[in-house]
């Protein structure tokens, strides 16, 4: 399970107390303000721990989703426009605008801690709208196996989600002809 600093010092009480249970190892201090009773947790899970506001997307997510079986070196992290920079190099910050940031966020569980991802209606869009910045075989491993799957997807998510992007008709038309 993960914790923050300041659940940490609800637990402990002291930075004394915490400063020994890191000692014995009790606990373990993952990254700043992130610390678990566990040594190794998926970076999935710290991330979505250091930074709550962010959506885990794109190629985590995908993975996450079993739609590639590439693993991706980088995190992927949807934040809001006017959030302030992610100095992490192991972590690629995708900024979206405020009206479009929470549209089809979601929870899940992994391994028992609680991180944002979007669905996989919101990531089929994503992928279609930035299809040109992704290599040609990868972005078709993953429309083959959204094909696959068409038929668990809620296409009324999927209209509305639509309605939110400029263009709307383009996008849905591409979603037509290459998934449906």
């Amino acid at each position: 399970m993960l914790y923050s600093y300041q659940e940490m010092l609800g637990r402990y009480l002291t930075r004394t107390s915490l400063k020994k249970a890191l000692e014995k190892g009790e606990i373990f201090k993952l990254k700043n303000n992130v610390y678990s009773d566990k040594k190794y947790i998926n970076p999935i899970a710290v991330i979505s721990k250091k930074y709550p506001s962010g959506i885990i997307t794109m190629d985590s997510a995908f993975y996450y989703y079993n739609l590639t079986d590439v693993i991706p070196q980088k995190v992927f992290l949807a934040t809001s426009r006017n959030s302030n920079k992610i100095k992490n190099d192991k972590i690629v910050q995708i900024f979206m605008s405020k009206d479009i940031h929470n549209v089809g966020k979601t929870e899940v569980d992994i391994n028992g801690n609680k991180v944002n991802i979007y669905d996989k209606e919101r990531l089929l869009i994503e992928l279609v709208r930035k299809r040109g910045t992704i290599p040609f075989d990868y972005y078709k491993e993953i429309i083959s196996n959204y094909r696959e799957i068409a038929d668990t997807l809620d296409m009324y998510k999927i209209e509305e989600y639509v309605a939110l992007f400029k263009n709307e008709v383009n996008l849905f038309n591409i979603l037509l002809r290459e998934v449906f």
